[in-house]
């Protein structure tokens, strides 16, 4: 971020306290506004030629930067994976409760892992019952892999959706 001094165009493109245009105006005169109005002059793009900048008041330029940079790292963060586990022999009002319990993390942006335990021949009902839960899941997120029926398990991944 490049404020006051820092500026090195001789004629800056200037936005006002309240956003108004005040057209262009040389770096010296705009510096000087800067200091009556006791704020900093920042300049937001040096891409176009003359550069775009604006008055804002001293710190708020500062922590506008902060928020910007910790918004992105937040953004950069991998998903975090929750699991929730099943039986293929559910309850409804159990199965309620898990269905909303992964629509929760689904909206907070989590990944939800769904998981069904098999004993014996379970297989085909394990799978229909994580059919089920994506199809209901849909309005929140999008599986990203298909279901996979392995050994002791059923599993799926869901996404959230952006």
């Amino acid at each position: 971020m490049i404020m006051n001094e820092k500026i090195k165009a001789s004629e800056v493109l200037l936005t006002g306290l309240n956003g108004e245009k005040m057209g262009i105006v040389s770096r010296d005169e705009a510096l000087a506004l800067a200091r009556e109005l006791k704020v900093d002059l920042v300049c937001t793009s040096l891409m176009s030629s003359p550069p775009p900048c604006k008055l804002i008041g001293r710190g708020t330029a500062k922590q506008e930067a902060q928020n910007e940079k910790r918004a992105e790292r937040k953004k950069e963060q991998p998903l975090k994976v929750k699991e929730i586990r099943l039986t293929p022999h559910i309850e409804e009002h159990d199965y309620d409760t898990k269905h909303r319990q992964a629509e929760k993390l689904l909206t907070s942006g989590n990944a939800v892992q769904l998981v069904v335990k098999i004993q014996g021949k379970e297989g085909q009902r394990a799978k229909e019952l994580l059919e089920r839960m994506v199809k209901e899941l849909a309005s929140c997120g999008k599986k990203e892999t298909g279901i996979q029926v392995s050994g002791k398990q059923a599993a799926v991944r869901v996404n959230p959706l952006d």
